[in-house]
């Protein structure tokens, strides 16, 4: 079994995954592992090998091929790792569907909870159980995912929820979303929201029950905020971008919280902004932004 670091960065072909691919590639040591991974084959292949050739690579860049909305293949990979090298060092969890506001939000739903909600429970369960003392397992969400940015009647399905009531309440919207009863029952048009909320919620519920042996460990479990970026997945949803990072500079904060020493009690479990908690209870339902999508 290996004693290098194994990394791995889902949705790593383009945008802010492959930046925080990049980062990794130029801060981890040579011999140690960093998996690119992405759905398509091609795609994949051809960014873990660019990524690999810049001239700061000092770790080893792999690709490989994984679908996350499979929870099976997700289990299979960690296993893999587990079997290899005796598990991994650092995962973060951001794939993501890209979207357009004249998408029908209804007709996406089952891609967006697949990739970004199904995968964060398999990443959660599978990478958790093989994550190694020391290391650090991240879920790219947003400020969105603070609970106040869902009516208050729907606040109990995730404050102080656990990963199977988590898991439970992301298929019961699922649910409502097909069956035309998801307004009523409270739920945004607007499928970011929920799903980040839910995001979070599933990070909390895991650490909830491992905080004090990770922090014995110096093993961090958390969601990150890496604030505006420019992709292409976020561009079309926003008219000012004066503010917005590039893919390279949003990486920085997300990848000062991988590389630091121990782990800071106040940022373990939380959804984490350039360092700093949010805290779970803030933000307003976004009305605006249910008006400006297709239901």
């Amino acid at each position: 079994m290996s004693t290098s670091r194994i990394a791995l960065v889902t949705g790593a072909n383009q945008g802010l995954g492959r930046a925080l691919a990049e980062g990794l590639a130029a801060r981890l040591e040579p011999g140690d592992l960093v998996l690119l991974t992405g759905r398509d084959r091609t795609r994949v292949g051809t960014a873990a090998a660019e990524v690999g050739a810049l001239p700061g690579s000092r770790a080893r860049v792999e690709g490989r091929v994984l679908d996350v909305s499979d929870a099976e293949a997700i289990a299979r990979l960690a296993e893999e790792l587990r079997a290899a090298h005796g598990g991994v060092d650092i995962v973060i969890s951001n794939a993501v569907t890209r979207m357009l506001p004249e998408d029908s939000q209804a007709e996406r739903a089952d891609e967006v909870i697949d990739v970004s909600n199904t995968a964060t429970h398999a990443v959660l369960r599978s990478f958790g159980a093989v994550l190694r003392p020391g290391g650090r397992l991240l879920v790219v969400a947003s400020s969105l995912g603070t609970l106040g940015h869902l009516e208050p009647r729907l606040h109990h399905l995730f404050d102080g929820a656990t990963l199977e009531q988590v898991e439970y309440a992301v298929e019961s919207w699922r649910t409502a979303i097909h069956d035309g009863t998801a307004r009523e029952a409270g739920w945004p048009v607007w499928l970011n929201v929920p799903s980040k909320v839910a995001q979070v919620a599933a990070v909390r519920a895991v650490a909830a029950e491992r905080r004090e042996r990770d922090l014995a460990a110096g093993t961090l479990i958390a969601s990150v905020c890496p604030g505006m970026v420019d992709t292409a997945t976020s561009r079309p949803w926003f008219s000012d971008y004066s503010h917005a990072q590039t893919p390279a500079a949003a990486a920085e904060a997300v990848l000062a919280l991988v590389l630091a020493e121990g782990a800071d009690p106040e940022l373990y479990g939380e959804l984490v902004r350039f360092g700093k908690p949010l805290d779970w209870h803030a933000g307003t339902p976004l009305v605006e932004q249910d008006a400006m999508v297709r239901p």
